[in-house]
């Protein structure tokens, strides 16, 4: 299973979300600091989720960076993170 294949598992296993999109922006990063060659180090995560309704920004990131930790520990050079509840623009 590939890292964005895991990432996907792990997010709807934890926040059963009403849309999720994670995209492997690896390919923009080429050259750059992380990348050293390797594919998927550099993701984009788009969540709708009734897990994150009355939670703060900040609160939705240390949700989903504490889930992927392992995965930020190894491979993973930079997460950028898209947290909604569902009803939000």
């Amino acid at each position: 299973m590939g890292v964005r294949d895991t990432l996907t598992q792990k997010l709807r296993e934890a926040f059963t979300p009403d849309s999720l999109d994670v995209i492997d922006e690896s390919n923009l990063h080429e050259g750059h600091a992380g990348h050293a060659g390797r594919s998927e180090t550099h993701f984009r995560v788009n969540i709708v989720s009734g897990a994150f309704a009355g939670k703060s920004r900040l609160d939705r990131h240390r949700m989903v960076n504490d889930l992927l930790a392992a995965e930020l520990k190894g491979g993973v050079h930079a997460l950028a993170i898209k947290a909604q509840a569902p009803g939000e623009a």
